[in-house]
Parts: C-alpha cells; sequence; structure tokens
C-alpha cells in the first residue's frame, strides 16, 4: 500500500496524548503501567487506520489494546478516529516491527493479530513478510507461554507461505479457515481491507497460532 506523504503527519501525531505514545520503548516491560490497570495486553502489529484495534477496543474494553504501525499518515488517521471515542484501554504507536524486542518485554504480550499484512510478493522479498519464520521467533518471545497469534489475509500465497513457516517451526495451529465469512462469526472485528475484499467476494484467510511449550 502506498500512502500519499501528508505535511504536518508527524507533528500532528505527537501533539496527541491520548492516544498515540511518542517514545514506547520508554514502556518496554511497563506497559500495563502506562494503562493503569492489570489487564491482558494484545497488540495488532500492521494497524493501518485503526478500525480493526478500535474496534476491538470497542468490544473488549477489559483487555488493553495497542496499534503498531510504522507509517506515520496510516498512524495518524487511526489518533484521528480514536478520539471520537472515549478508549481508556487503546494506545497507538509507530514503530518498525524488525525491531519489535526494542519496545515489549518477554512475555509481554497474550496475543498478537496479523491483519492483511503486507504480501510482499516478490520472491526475493519473502524475509519482510510478518510471518517470516524470523519474526515469529521474535514473537514467540514477546507473548505469554500459550499466547496466541490470530493472522488473517485475503491472499492465498501468503496464507500457504505462512502456513509452511508456522509449520516449520513446529507451530500449533488451530481455526484454519479458507473463507471465514463462508461461516461468519459474530465477534469478528472487520479492517478496512476485510470489509473492501469481502465485499468484492474474495475469500479471507484466516487461521490461530501458538507456540509449543
Amino acid at each position: 500500500m502506498r500512502v500519499r506523504k501528508k505535511p504536518g503527519a508527524y507533528e500532528a501525531l505527537v501533539e496527541d496524548e491520548k492516544y498515540f505514545v511518542e517514545v514506547p520503548e520508554a514502556h518496554k516491560g511497563s506497559w500495563k503501567a502506562l494503562f493503569g490497570n492489570d489487564n491482558p495486553i494484545h497488540a495488532e502489529f500492521g494497524g493501518g487506520k485503526g478500525k480493526f484495534a478500535i474496534g476491538m477496543a470497542v468490544q473488549y474494553p477489559m483487555i488493553n489494546f495497542i496499534m503498531v504501525d510504522a507509517v506515520t499518515e496510516v498512524a495518524l488517521k487511526a489518533v484521528e478516529r480514536a478520539n471520537e471515542l472515549d478508549l481508556p484501554n487503546l494506545k497507538i504507536i509507530k514503530i518498525d516491527l524488525q525491531f519489535a524486542e526494542n519496545y515489549f518485554a518477554e512475555g509481554e504480550l497474550e496475543r498478537i493479530y496479523l491483519n492483511f499484512s503486507d504480501p510482499w510478493p516478490k520472491k526475493r522479498h519473502y524475509k519482510r513478510r510478518l510471518t517470516y519464520r524470523e519474526f515469529l521467533k521474535v514473537y514467540e518471545k514477546l507473548l505469554i507461554k500459550g499466547g496466541w497469534i490470530h493472522f488473517k489475509t485475503d491472499n492465498r500465497s501468503l496464507f500457504e507461505f505462512s502456513l509452511n513457516e508456522f509449520a516449520e517451526i513446529d507451530c500449533i495451529m488451530r481455526h484454519i479457515s479458507l473463507d471465514l465469512h463462508a461461516n461468519p462469526t459474530p465477534d469478528n472485528v472487520m479492517t478496512e481491507y476485510e470489509e473492501k475484499f469481502s465485499a468484492m467476494g474474495y475469500p479471507i484467510f484466516r487461521v490461530e497460532v501458538s507456540f509449543r511449550v
């Protein structure tokens, strides 16, 4: 996804003190203290404009949500959306996920969501995919023992690649769906991409993944 640069976007982003966390590394190991409670923390890696994270924060007020994205303009859009509501259980950060271990301590997250991640379709770019095994090894450190990754995509090639990566490092997989909306679940919160592609008739692929203890 190519995002048009917006002059002044970063300045507008850092002005928000309610949802945007400008220096997330300062909260590594102490995110619960920032939220002011001991509730579980779920993180969406690659949150885009925030529809999913905001929807989840509304639906599950006793869970803390951290939306992560690397693009200033989309993070700003998420902040603007969040400011239409009062969500004390939501924070938004702008980081490069290659360095996720700089921002979260081991076992600090209970769940990670990977929604419609960039498929990086060229073969030479496979290591950039967020389900590549080296990323998975990082997620394993950040998750509590028995924590789960929830992965959704419209891209069949990325889904097949991801299943192979999960299998390669002996992950536990459950609830594998090749067409999520054929049997919709009432608690499914859709992203912008999910709404778009499902409306066009494309199947949505989904799986839940955990690491063996």
